[in-house]
């Protein structure tokens, strides 16, 4: 069986999947953002549930909010930033006693939603993660995009394009200011509802339903969020071009997101039209973690031992 473990800025996700790639078991628990070594045991230990509940060990691959080093097999770039420059894998094949695979948890849910999802069928697909931050992949032709850097469609830690007079000035954890992470991520998106105006608000669910019950405050907030998410996708369309973007992340369940930034996109992509399909994840928060557990083949479980 193959293991995928989806280590988010909230909560860590793991799932298994059978030779036929369905779940047969999930199960989360809260992370520890703020030490390291807390994340590290969490993993183990839901890595270990799940072999104890099925009987038999697996492969592990696991999504991270960042990126490991290519020069040095440290973590860098992630947002939850106690992983920065952590010996992730090896610490995590130590605690399990086994090779384990990272992968950016982007990637890992763009190429989810790629093969089977609602990118399906599609040659080129950016995938977005809009939650405690913002996350972004690349595939093409059925294959994840790298880079050389391994920083290939993180968009999220460019400026803000065409900032609005009242956009300026939040600092970033990466060190610089006004990255699109700051406005479009979910502590950016309620930031900009507290700056606005007298109501106060402590997260997205929150606005979404001060939103639903008609409040003016939230659903100009949510109107501006659609608005600079379509202005940065165009960024992305305007570099990479691709057939579909797919998001995910918490926000991607805000009401109507997808038709509302497709119809946002036009003015902000080069030329007269934009033909890119905008849809949400039809995995919802199972993609990251499916990707996760495909970092392993299926051939390469074969003669795993049976737990004991």
């Amino acid at each position: 069986m193959r293991i995928g473990v989806d280590l988010g800025g909230t909560k860590i996700e793991v799932a298994v999947l059978d030779e036929q790639d369905r779940v047969v078991l999930r199960r989360r628990v809260d992370t520890p953002r703020h030490d390291y070594h807390a994340i590290c045991d969490a993993i183990a230990e839901l890595v270990r549930y799940v072999e104890r509940t099925l009987g038999a060990q697996g492969t592990v691959g696991v999504g991270i909010p960042g990126a490991a080093s290519p020069a040095t097999g440290l973590v860098k770039n992630a947002n939850t930033v106690c992983l920065i420059g952590q010996p992730l894998e090896a610490d995590l094949a130590t605690r399990l006693g086994r090779p384990v695979r990272l992968e950016n948890d982007a990637n890992c849910f763009v190429v989810s939603e790629a093969a089977d999802g609602a990118a399906a069928g599609a040659h080129s697909v950016f995938g977005v993660i809009v939650g405690t931050g913002c996350g972004g992949g690349l595939v093409l032709g059925g294959a994840p995009i790298r880079g050389v850097n391994a920083i290939a469609g993180e968009w999220g830690h460019n400026p803000v394009p065409w900032p609005r007079s009242a956009e300026g000035g939040r600092p970033c954890y990466c060190g610089r200011s006004d990255c699109i992470e700051t406005y479009l991520s979910g502590p950016g998106l309620t930031q900009t509802y507290n700056e606005l105006g007298p109501a106060q608000r402590a997260n997205v669910k929150e606005i979404a339903a001060a939103a639903a019950s008609g409040e003016a405050q939230a659903l100009a907030v949510l109107d501006r969020h659609a608005d600079q998410l379509a202005c940065a996708l165009g960024t992305i369309i305007n570099v990479f071009d691709p057939e579909v973007v797919v998001l995910g992340g918490g926000l991607s369940n805000l009401p109507e997101i997808a038709a509302r930034v497709q119809a946002r996109l036009p003015p902000y992509v080069f030329g007269p039209t934009c033909d890119t399909r905008v849809v949400v994840a039809s995995h919802g928060d199972s993609s990251g973690v499916r990707g996760a557990a495909w970092l392993w083949g299926r051939d390469e479980t074969a003669g795993l031992p049976t737990s004991s």
